[in-house]
């Protein structure tokens, strides 16, 4: 079996937070800004894998984190011409 090198996490606009949760491992977090997030998400994902054996979630030792955003598309507001 070949180790994976990154955990990936989604991250997703929250009524009031944005939130992250990973794939590989079952780990969620949330924060009021984009670098609050990342900074949550990197402490939750090594106090997951403290004293654990990457291997054991197909990782090798020390993964990097690779971050998908999901972002709402914005539709453009059609304005009636009147001639």
């Amino acid at each position: 079996m070949q180790l994976q090198r990154t955990i990936k996490a989604v991250v997703r606009k929250g009524e009031r937070y944005y939130v992250a949760e990973c794939v590989e491992v079952p780990v969620v977090t949330q924060g009021e800004t984009l670098d609050e997030l990342l900074k949550n998400l990197r402490e939750a994902v090594t106090l997951h894998l403290e004293g654990e054996d990457p291997a054991a979630y197909g990782l090798v030792p020390n993964p990097t984190i690779l971050v998908t955003m999901e972002l709402e598309p914005v539709h453009a507001e059609v304005e009636a011409v009147v001639r």
